[in-house]
């Protein structure tokens, strides 16, 4: 029979289990044998606890109100890929902006390397949206309808009757799939945008079935993740723990158990001077009550996410005991080498510098974008094409974004050159809002102002009578004296 806790005792109990000592394994949620070992710890209300309540359930709020949040009339968060645009916070990223976006990127996880090199992994263990929601939402709803490792509901009341009937099972179920669904539909409010959602829950599933099995795709999805996969997606998928060896250092902040202060381990009465034994008693509650199934006492391992039940566990023992706390506590590798912890060092120094460079640089780029973008690209065909009445003209192709939330009319000027002219099928041209347009024609200049075969031009674009866009552009010509073509007509 396969034990509810499987923390301490894997489900084929070995004659080393039985012994009370642990076997090795590859990974704390695999067996011996390679069959998955179901980690269910045991709740622990501590002072840490309580602030990692605290801090979920704000986040919690802030991760479901963030979608709704508007700036400037815009949904303040949207990674909205089909029709690739990006905002974040505030700032609207179109596919032209690859080098912001990617800048943006590279200062995020920059500042991430800052603070895991600062505070290791707290982000995993306090602010992760799988560590919060798997911690504090979905392991609770497993407690209730199913019991708590270690603790029988009394006899005769309803919870005892949900801990030992199937009905338990069942409404912890439907109860996964229901915040599964809330928390799909809350997913997907950052990716199509709070409106396009409410369209697609106001109307019927058959008249949308593309984004109905989005939506049903993305519920399985969260169901899968926390209902089945649920600590091995921090300890296999996700790569944050295993680049630890390349963000942590001596200084960094991690949970670390004493060794000098609780080795050798034994039972010992409260009061008892026995200096043959550490302080730990062996009791395995810092075992018991980890999320990830580790043994903190073991040193610094890959899966520990630093969420600090460990800490709240072993103080719990140390005060009854009558011992002194922290024998499990935040430290750091220097700190338990007997050096005292370094705040500035090499990392955090550098770190900061390359951030502030990167966003300053961020910030100047996006400094520089206006309402309106234009790309002056080369048009396919000849380099340049000689015409009627002495003209040159080079194929052009005017690749226009209007950034703005309003349709703009451009026209086409070039800078104190009245020789210069742009011939399209459209002498002026409209662009809906935050959308892109690719404008054909030619640019025709006399052959004689050619020097060298080629002429420097400055294209204005104007809208509202006022120059919104520009852009510099090389035109091609004879090197030599001009030879017209008869035949060819100047383009309208």
């Amino acid at each position: 029979m396969t034990e509810q806790v499987n923390i301490t005792v894997s489900a084929k109990s070995t004659s080393a289990d039985k012994a009370g000592s642990q076997p090795k394994r590859v990974l704390s949620t695999l067996n011996e044998d390679g069959s998955r070992r179901w980690i269910k710890p045991k709740p622990i209300n501590g002072p840490l606890y309580r602030k990692r309540l605290i801090t979920a359930w704000v986040l919690i709020a802030v991760f479901a109100i963030l979608p709704y949040i508007r700036f400037g009339g815009k949904q303040w968060v949207l990674l909205d890929i089909a029709h690739r645009r990006f905002h974040i916070f505030g700032f609207e990223f179109l596919p032209t902006d690859t080098e912001l976006f990617a800048l943006l990127m590279v200062g995020i996880f920059l500042s991430i390397f800052l603070f895991t090199a600062l505070f290791g992994r707290v982000w995993c263990g306090w602010a992760c949206p799988q560590t919060v929601y798997m911690e504090f939402v979905f392991r609770p709803i497993e407690r209730f309808f199913t019991g708590t490792p270690g603790r029988m509901a009394k006899k005769g009341t309803l919870k005892h009757w949900l801990h030992t009937s199937g009905a338990g099972t069942a409404l912890k179920t439907v109860t996964y799939v229901l915040v599964s669904l809330y928390l799909a539909h809350i997913f997907l409010a950052y990716f199509v945008g709070v409106d396009a959602l409410r369209q697609w829950v106001t109307r019927s599933p058959f008249e949308h079935p593309v984004s109905f099995m989005i939506m049903a795709g993305v519920t399985i999805a969260m169901l899968l993740d926390f209902g089945f996969f649920r600590e091995q997606v921090c300890i296999v998928m996700c790569p944050y723990g295993r680049m630890q060896s390349a963000l942590l250092d001596k200084d960094s902040l991690i949970i670390a158990y004493d060794k000098k202060r609780g080795e050798p381990r034994g039972k010992k009465k409260r009061g008892e001077t026995d200096s043959s034994t550490g302080d730990c008693v062996d009791c395995l509650k810092c075992v018991t009550c980890c999320p990830t199934g580790i043994d903190i006492r073991e040193g610094l391992q890959m899966e520990c996410i630093n969420c600090a039940q460990c800490i709240d566990a072993c103080n719990d023992v140390m005060a009854k005991l009558n011992r002194p706390l922290n024998l499990i506590r935040y430290s750091s590798q220097a700190h338990d080498a007997g050096s005292p912890r370094k705040l500035i060092r090499p990392r955090t120094i550098i770190y900061p510098l390359i951030i502030a460079a990167v966003f300053a640089l961020f910030a100047l780029l996006l400094a520089g974008k206006g309402g309106t973008e234009l790309m002056i690209l080369r048009g396919k065909g000849l380099p340049y094409t000689e015409f009627e009445n002495n003209l040159v003209g080079n194929p052009v192709d005017l690749r226009v974004i209007n950034r703005s939330d309003k349709p703009q009319t451009y026209t086409i000027m070039f800078d104190n050159a009245p020789s210069i002219l742009f011939r399209s099928e459209h002498s002026s041209f409209v662009i809906p809002p935050r959308k892109t347009q690719t404008v054909s024609g030619f640019i025709l200049a006399p052959a004689d102002s050619f020097t060298q075969g080629k002429l420097q031009t400055k294209l204005v674009l104007e809208s509202d009578m006022k120059k919104v866009a520009h852009g510099e552009f090389i035109l091609l010509g004879p090197t030599g004296p001009a030879t017209t073509t008869p035949h060819t007509e100047e383009p309208k």
